[in-house]
């Protein structure tokens, strides 16, 4: 996986830095859910055990960048 600056960036934040990289791979693996924004970037979703939060990463149009990582306070499961 590649980073932009951005994310480089606010890892440094208190709320960002305990992220864990292995939990971002894992979303980015295995998404509960997967979302495309209008500009191009991929929303992905995953449930971390360990925090009881769901994870949601931004990923840019190639899939492969990762531009954002932070636990989504608003997202809901939808059981269908």
């Amino acid at each position: 996986m590649k980073f932009t600056r951005y994310f480089h960036y606010t890892r440094r934040r208190l709320d960002r830095a305990s992220v864990k990289m292995e939990w971002i791979e894992s979303v980015h693996r295995r998404p509960l859910a997967t979302e495309f924004q209008a500009d191009g970037r991929i929303r992905k979703w995953g449930y971390i055990d360990e925090t009881g939060k769901y994870l949601r990463i931004v990923l840019l149009e190639d899939g492969e960048t990762v531009h954002n990582a932070f636990f989504d306070r608003d997202f809901k499961v939808t059981i269908q």
